[in-house]
């Protein structure tokens, strides 16, 4: 059938193609909704690049996939190396390897096709990321497809998406639903009206189409029901093929299809020839996923688990190795212990490729099916499943399945285990704030494991005390527990807990003032170099919040961007959130907090996180809410207080108290701020220069009588010693604006005074601004600044005019094209404005800046 409203993106395909052909390789996402045309676009393309080299992977949605099963569809196309060390067991990094040098070691120009991303893993998105940032020299041309309906606000596809986009040899090509005069032209000669037909199918291709080859009078309901005619003109024994395609895949051995239905070639060409399947090699694929859905839907249920027992079975004679298939279809088939053979080992695969979810997913299968199964088993499979979903920042659930791993090693009677149980739950309850419970879980980890003798466990329990004696500020303990942590993993070859105690080490040195980025660093390359995830991600997290800590943060920025890099494609969802957490912190203490808020509350509606990585985010919207006026700044400091009470760690209740005291001080309530301050006074009982220092100047600021002695940070030593105009020279000089107005805020002169106004009222700090107007007046100042124009203050973001008009005009939905005529300027102006909206509003896609924008409104 005839492409319509398709032109532009082939001349667009066309022309990526002759780029990457000269040796500029790109990377083309095609996005649009199920059945809007995707694939037809890169099979037209394919009809017209016959001189290239073609492959071509898919990401199938029936079942949790296998890690990077695109990589392996491609493999078999190749061969070579790549196929070599596909089933020996290499590690990701060294299969991505081996594809970049298959693909960029020909003149030939390689197209390399990547179906249906939605529904890939992380490996594969993973793979996708390395191979974005390497194809600038190769005559690759690497498509991806994918749905861009019904992503949910947290998949993973959403920030992957991000990543390439930022990539020079990113592309990206949004296919929309055909027009009306489209639908007319297509149905021409059908007796069917085009109105009607639009107005049924939205102008999806793949709807009109089947609507269209049904051949039916009346235009029936849905799409659905245009596939099912069209599969109710097969005969009996092509039905009864199609039903077992559509519940092994949307890629399926023909072989397959022949060993368990007993069909002869004569019915899977039946098949082909109805347009429902198409040949691809040895395989068979439904020409659209939608068809698939379609017809296993209306496969009924007895019929569905036969069938999937007759595909397991075929896939076992097979020798098929692929663990995450055969737990699919042993689950679908009731077969419990075929679940319990293939779902764990696909789990551990999973793990191991850093597909953390897809590890977490086969781990609640497996559970699915274990009722019955011995209490050993039983345990290492919630263990296994906590230990992912900590990963995956889902530490409630990760409790659930530490609790219930811990009755079972105590009911078999394994101490050891037990032990280790122990150990995993006081550190999901320190992830949930929730300090008392984790203290006493690790003091009986510990208490069980050294009777024990020296073990990898006792090791991992010293490691974990240790960590949490740092984040209570004992020191000496903490160093004393790393050490021994450290001595046992030399012993054991364990490199993950050498990692871990090192950090705890040099955290702590870092807090007494000591050197410690040397150690911090040993702690990242011990991570990266035994591919220990969650160690990584703690030292890149620790790396740039120190540094922040510390107002480093040309230091800090060095760690950002390759943290959150690292963890993005690690799937450790936990240490992505802190380290985006610590950018914002620097965001937030270098003035810029438009983009901190948007960052802040992109975390809090889009991630959700837990408890110890929502704390972070609400003391900085409280904060930054009370500098600006804004009423919603209480129920942020309210529940940040209550959280971090509750952990009774320090260095979260002195922020979060100091933060409750500079929100009383600016609302002009003076004895509440003190008794704030005197608190997190109360709980100052670490040596860190800078949070002695913030507590001393605000005890000071508000009259309270205490004093606070110790290592004070240089700005905070400046204040106190009556040096405020030195202190804010330093401040500016770290780049605090904010602080540096506070400073000048505190100079009894008309000059210094002027130019605290004039930085507060800049940032948006209405209530300190309000201050030093007052002050201003009683030095008997003239002409004092007033705020910002209402217009002004009606554009947030730091947006310019035509800014906010592209975002009101995003909010409304409305695309790129529908922008430029609306505000009669070119779609590559439209272009750049949005790039600088996402940019200002610290986002990266079109749907984030809409619920950034509605959230400040209603603010």
């Amino acid at each position: 059938m005839t492409l319509l409203e398709r032109e532009s993106s082939l001349a667009l395909l066309n022309e990526y193609a002759a780029q990457a052909a000269s040796g500029e390789g790109r990377l083309v996402l095609i996005g649009g909704e199920a059945g809007v045309g995707k694939s037809a676009l890169v099979e037209r393309l394919h009809g017209e690049l016959p001189d290239a080299r073609w492959s071509w992977g898919v990401c199938d949605g029936l079942f949790t996939p296998r890690p990077l099963g695109p990589l392996f569809d491609l493999a078999d196309q190749f061969g070579g190396a790549l196929l070599e060390r596909c089933p020996a067991g290499a590690d990701r990094e060294d299969l991505f390897r081996a594809l970049l040098g298959q693909v960029s070691g020909s003149e030939m120009l390689d197209v390399v096709v990547v179906e249906d991303i939605h529904w890939a893993d992380e490996a594969t998105l993973d793979l996708l990321r390395y191979l974005s940032r390497r194809l600038r020299d190769a005559a690759v041309l690497l498509i991806a497809t994918y749905r861009d309906d019904g992503l949910a606000a947290g998949d993973p596809l959403r920030v992957t998406l991000g990543d390439l986009a930022s990539q020079r040899c990113t592309r990206r090509i949004g296919l929309v639903p055909l027009s009306l005069d489209a639908v007319r032209r297509l149905s021409g000669g059908s007796g069917l009206p085009a109105p009607e037909l639009y107005r049924l199918t939205g102008g999806n291709p793949f709807y009109v189409t089947e609507v269209l080859r049904s051949g039916t009078e009346e235009v029936p309901p849905s799409a659905r029901d245009a596939v099912l005619a069209r599969a109710a003109r097969l005969s009996g024994d092509a039905r009864e093929v199609l039903d077992v395609a559509a519940l092994t895949g949307s890629r399926v051995e023909a072989r397959l299809l022949e060993w368990v239905t007993g069909c002869p070639p004569s019915v899977l060409d039946e098949l082909l020839e109805s347009g429902l399947l198409v040949g691809d090699g040895v395989w068979v694929r439904f020409r659209h996923e939608i068809a698939r859905l379609a017809a296993a839907h209306a496969v009924a249920g007895h019929r569905g688990r036969a069938i999937h027992g007759l595909v397991l079975a075929a896939l076992g004679s097979f020798g098929c190795d692929d663990d995450a298939r055969m737990a699919f279809h042993a689950e679908a088939a009731g077969d419990g212990a075929a679940v319990l053979r293939h779902a764990p080992a696909a789990a551990r695969r999973a793990a191991r490729l850093a597909s953390h979810r897809e590890a977490a997913a086969q781990y609640e299968r497996a559970l699915r099916s274990a009722d019955g199964t011995d209490p050993v088993t039983l345990a290492g499979l919630h263990e296994g499943l906590a230990d992912e979903l900590a990963l995956l920042d889902r530490w409630d659930d990760a409790e659930s399945a530490g609790e219930r791993a811990l009755a079972l090693w105590r009911e078999a009677g394994d101490r050891l285990r037990e032990g280790d149980a122990l150990r995993r739950l006081s550190r999901i309850r320190w992830n949930l704030c929730r300090g008392r419970e984790a203290v006493v879980a690790i003091t009986a980890a510990v208490s069980e494991l050294e009777p024990l003798g020296p073990s990898v466990e006792l090791a991992r329990a010293y490691a974990t005390f240790a960590n949490q004696r740092m984040l209570y500020a004992d020191y000496d303990t903490a160093t004393d527990l790393a050490l021994r942590a450290q001595a046992l993993a030399t012993r054991f070859g364990a490199t993950a807990v050498q990692s871990d105690a090192l950090n705890t080490q040099a955290a702590s040195r870092s807090a007494q003032g000591l050197d410690w980025v040397g150690q911090m660093r040993r702690a990242l390359d011990v991570a990266l170099a035994g591919g220990h995830h969650h160690e990584a991600g703690r030292a890149y997290t620790n790396l740039c919040g120190i540094h922040c800590g510390n107002r480093e943060f040309a230091e800090a920025e060095k760690y950002f961007d390759p943290g959150i890099a690292f963890c993005d494609e690690h799937d450790i969802t936990t240490y992505a959130i802190c380290i985006r957490g610590e950018k914002a912190n620097m965001m937030e203490r270098t003035g810029r907090f438009d983009e901190a808020v948007a960052l802040s509350r992109q975390m809090l509606i889009d991630v959700g996180p837990s408890p110890a990585n929502r704390l972070c985010s609400l003391i900085r919207l409280g904060v930054i809410g009370a500098r600006r006026g804004d009423p919603g700044a209480w129920e942020y400091l309210d529940e940040a207080v209550a959280t971090a009470d509750e952990a009774g760690e320090p260095q979260n209740q002195i922020p979060a108290r100091l933060a409750r005291a500079e929100a009383h001080w600016l609302d002009g309530g003076p004895d509440a701020a003190r008794r704030e301050a005197e608190l997190a006074h109360d709980a100052c009982t670490t040596p860190n220069a800078w949070l002695r220092g913030a507590v001393a100047v605000w005890l000071r600021r508000l009259g309270s009588p205490r004093l606070m002695g110790g290592q004070i940070a240089e700005p905070y030593r400046l204040l106190l010693d009556g040096n405020p105009v030195g202190a804010a020279r330093v401040w500016t000089r770290l780049g605090c604006a904010y602080d540096a107005a506070m400073a000048l805020a505190d100079v009894p002169d008309e000059k210094a005074l002027r130019e605290a106004l004039g930085i507060v009222i800049g940032l948006g700090a209405q209530p300190a601004a309000r201050i030093i107007r007052q002050r201003l007046r009683l030095l008997g100042a003239r002409s004092i600044p007033a705020g910002p124009h209402a217009a002004t203050r009606k554009r947030p973001f730091g947006l310019t005019r035509r800014e906010h008009e592209v975002l009101d005009l995003i909010c409304a939905g409305h695309t790129n094209a529908e922008i430029a005529a609306k505000l009669f300027i070119s779609a590559k102006t439209v272009d750049h404005h949005v790039s600088a909206v996402l940019a200002k509003l610290g986002v990266r896609t079109r749907a984030a800046a809409g619920r950034v924008a509605r959230l400040r409104l209603d603010a």
